[in-house]
């Protein structure tokens, strides 16, 4: 036993010095202090990154097919009232969402952008007791209204009893409506004059698309669309305007959900309008992104960069539509961001790495330094230090 006991004595790497053999001196405590600092801050460095989770990023070839894509936006028009303002949504499939309407609000803002109450639709019409029916006769009190679509019914038995329901029936002919005040339904709600009234208003328009995971475009004009000779066209001149200013705030523009660290570089975006009309293009990559938590929660959603274009027109000289478009093409590369926490083994790795190496270098400055020391002072003894 004392035989075994003697050879693990011999295998000690760390052989102990007698406290008699010891010199202490004041480099070598102001050291020890120093690299005890040292050490405490580097294991507390250490130990938040092992108490916080820390994200790797992969990039991997996008195979998913079939999917939808959510465009959340909240956009502020200052000179353009939400009673002309219409948005769209194509892509390159061919499908179509024109004039869209659900799932998006729509806020009046005075000149100074303060939300205006909401007032009748029928403020500023002439009264008209007696609609003009379709057959041309004005209602009567025991008939029920069925008004003209003036031309636009797609069968005979169709009625149009709003001003609305007659811009739709022209918008899916692909016409246009010259003047609005010759429709009895548009002059009897006062469209016109509810226009007129609302000169000088602002819009806030918000909501969200889901649209095919295609590129494609969407587009805030004044004017409802419609297609014409395979051409995608806004009724302007139901508004009887030659400019339209359509300066405008992006207060929010995102595809898909928000996750953890995600910058969109559209939001707060504030661009003002020095031509009496044009048209405002925004151009978007928009990269698919897949973010998964510690606890394996995973959110689907996407990241983009932008370009802009901006397209001017003189006064009454409406090359192009006038609006802000957004055309948006997907990359094929998708990027994974995957929050994890550090292994025990691998923070205990890097204490022990902060420890020896801080006592390491630490040991080699005191020895330089008592030695340095050490030199001098025996120089001086014996006069040759200068």
């Amino acid at each position: 036993m004392e035989n075994m006991m003697s050879k693990l004595r011999n295998l000690d790497a760390y052989p102990k010095i007698n406290e008699d053999f010891y010199s202490r001196t004041l480099s070598g405590g102001v050291i020890t202090l120093a690299s005890s600092i040292v050490m405490l801050l580097l294991f507390l460095s250490e130990l938040r990154l092992y108490l916080h989770a820390v994200t790797e990023s992969k990039l991997v070839v996008d195979t998913s097919r079939g999917e939808t894509l959510r465009i959340n936006f909240d956009v502020t028009f200052a000179a353009l009232p939400c009673s002309i303002l219409s948005l769209d949504a194509m892509d390159i499939s061919g499908e179509q969402h024109l004039d869209v309407k659900h799932d998006i609000i729509k806020k009046r803002l005075d000149s100074h952008g303060n939300v205006i109450e909401s007032r009748p639709d029928v403020i500023g019409a002439p009264k008209i007791d007696k609609p003009l029916q379709r057959h041309g006769g004005r209602l009567e009190h025991n008939e029920t209204y069925c008004g003209s679509c003036y031309g636009a019914e797609a069968a005979d038995e169709d009625c149009c009893n709003s001003c609305e329901d007659v811009r739709e029936a022209y918008r899916k002919k692909g016409w246009a409506i010259s003047n609005p005040d010759l429709i009895d339904q548009c002059k009897r709600e006062g469209f016109l004059q509810r226009i007129k009234d609302e000169e000088g208003e602002g819009c806030n328009i918000y909501g969200f698309l889901e649209v095919n995971k295609v590129a494609g475009n969407f587009h805030f004009a004044p004017g409802k669309s419609f297609q014409q000779s395979n051409v995608h066209v806004h009724d302007l001149l139901a508004f009887q305007k030659d400019s339209f200013n359509i300066s405008h705030t992006i207060n929010r523009l995102s595809f898909g959900d928000y996750f953890p660290g995600v910058v969109n570089p559209l939001d707060g975006v504030h661009w003002t309008q020095d031509n009496p009309s044009g048209m405002y293009q925004y151009f978007i990559k928009v990269v698919p992104t897949v973010y998964t938590d510690v606890s394996g929660h995973t959110i689907q959603s996407n990241q983009f960069s932008v370009t802009e274009h901006y397209r001017g027109t003189e006064m009454g000289n409406l090359q192009f539509l006038p609006g802000v478009f957004f055309f948006y093409d997907l990359s094929p590369i998708k990027v994974t961001f995957t929050e994890e926490h550090i292994s025990f083994l691998h923070f205990l790795t890097n204490v022990c790495a902060i420890v020896g190496g801080v006592f390491t270098v630490s040991g080699i400055l005191d020895s330089f330094i008592y030695h340095g020391q050490k030199a001098i002072k025996k120089k001086m003894e014996i006069g040759k230090f200068s």
